[in-house]
């Protein structure tokens, strides 16, 4: 079992990065090779800005290449808590918002030519308990009547066709949701930002930033850059920069791991026996799962599996085994499938759960994704370039006050009586 990405693993890496010291002088520089940071650099590039991208690691190093690679439509906790929370106006705008994200990652791939496995899978939301039925029905009626039509109610019998196990109940089928190679796409990204123009420096972590008379001074353990406007894309790895550059959002965003393992390929017969649907898939707990098979068939099959902000092959390693189990409970029958991958990464979570971008101490942001950034993150990208360019009126997230959470200052020492918490919710639901 490699303790790796599968995404990195087979993934061919960005190989333009810039070989020389960071210098010299941008208009836009961005914090974060990522899917923000990378949208964000295309569309500066696409409209003749000069624009650098610096990066700690490499392209995709954190949550753009260690997700589970879903690509679903829907808010991540619910649209009728979005209304309860934001409103029914801006509930229905950041609803379109990661509808209009998914269809900006369709046409990018098309018009740059990235081999990544695009497709429109429809994504599958289930029940985990007969008890649950009632509440996800009421939320499917809601999101079908008010917002998405296309939208789709199965009860137990038509879920058969779907997936084959024991263990769910009913499902809301989200048929605008899909699926891609996070590697392929977000080194691909890189390569179109690259051939516009953008200059990308990957091992090039920002450890501080200064005031200038024009903009923003960064400073890397490569050297130094000035920028007139700063991009923040660091999400739930925004606590992980040395030198606190960006401690205004440390204590806004909570990092919590999210862990996945892929098995071995699959047989044509245990696919049928499993995922015939061949959808991405995600359970009603609030300890659940979410999985999909992979281009070359394998279950790729994720979770929260431990509430943790560490991310390393011990931790990974812990999770992987709870996973496991978790796999063998929903689908007896591959119980005994071997693991070829176990991974994890870090979530940029916001107190109650909704994104964030505008404005703050200085730098342009979007973060605070809460499980569903691989898609609207490319949305976000493209957003934070119109900030940068001076246009603000394309900003689905503008105004959403965003209070910094009291006694956090980036280490998430609570997080162990949140999953208790969430835990017995499960087990009382």
């Amino acid at each position: 079992m490699k303790f790796a990405s599968f995404w990195h693993d087979t993934a061919v890496p960005f190989a333009h990065g810039q070989s020389g010291p960071v210098e010299g002088k941008v208009d836009v520089a961005i914090i974060g090779a990522g899917f923000t940071g990378l949208n964000a650099a295309l569309k500066l590039a696409r409209e003749g800005v000069r624009v650098a991208v610096l990066e700690a690691r490499h392209v995709g190093a954190g949550a753009s290449g260690r997700n589970g690679g879903h690509l679903n439509n829907g808010i991540a906790h619910g649209y009728a808590d979005a209304k309860a929370h934001l409103g029914s106006e801006r509930a229905h705008a950041l609803y379109r918002a990661y509808d209009r994200s998914i269809d900006l990652i369709e046409e990018i791939v098309r018009e740059e030519g990235i081999a990544c496995d695009f497709r429109r899978s429809g994504k599958l939301k289930m029940a985990s308990k007969p008890s649950h039925i009632a509440g996800l029905r009421a939320n499917f009626d809601l999101i079908h009547r008010e917002v998405d039509p296309q939208t789709r109610w199965l009860d137990r019998d038509e879920l058969r066709a779907e997936i084959r196990s024991d263990k769910v109940h009913a499902g809301m089928l989200y048929e605008k949701s899909a699926m891609m190679h996070m590697g392929r796409f977000v080194n691909g990204l890189a390569e179109a930002a690259h051939r516009r123009g953008a200059l990308i420096w990957e091992d090039a972590a920002v450890t501080g930033r200064q005031k200038t008379a024009r903009g923003w001074s960064l400073r890397t353990p490569r050297g130094t850059i000035e920028a007139d406007r700063v991009i923040a894309a660091t999400d739930g790895y925004s606590g992980m920069v040395k030198g606190a550059p960006l401690g205004h959002f440390r204590r806004r965003i909570i990092p919590v791991g999210s862990f996945i393992v892929a098995t071995r390929p699959l047989t044509a017969a245990e696919i049928a026996a499993t995922m015939p649907g061949d959808r991405t898939y995600v359970t009603s707990l609030n300890i659940g799962n979410y999985f999909r098979l992979s281009p070359d068939r394998r279950l790729i099959f994720g979770g929260r599996a431990r509430f943790s902000a560490t991310s390393d092959q011990s931790s990974d390693a812990k999770s992987g085994a709870i996973l496991r189990r978790s796999m063998a409970n929903l689908f007896p029958q591959l119980g005994d499938v071997p693991i070829d991958y176990c991974w994890g990464g870090l979530v940029g979570m916001t107190k109650d759960r909704f994104p964030r971008a505008g404005e703050a101490d200085g730098l342009i942001y979007s973060m605070g994704y809460s499980g569903h950034g691989a898609q609207m993150s490319t949305l976000m990208g493209q957003v934070l370039a119109d900030l940068a360019m001076g246009r603000g009126d394309t900003n689905p997230l503008h105004g959403l006050d965003w209070p910094a959470i009291p006694a956090h200052s980036g280490r998430p020492w609570f997080l162990p009586v949140v999953g208790l918490w969430f835990a017995l919710k499960d087990r009382l639901s």
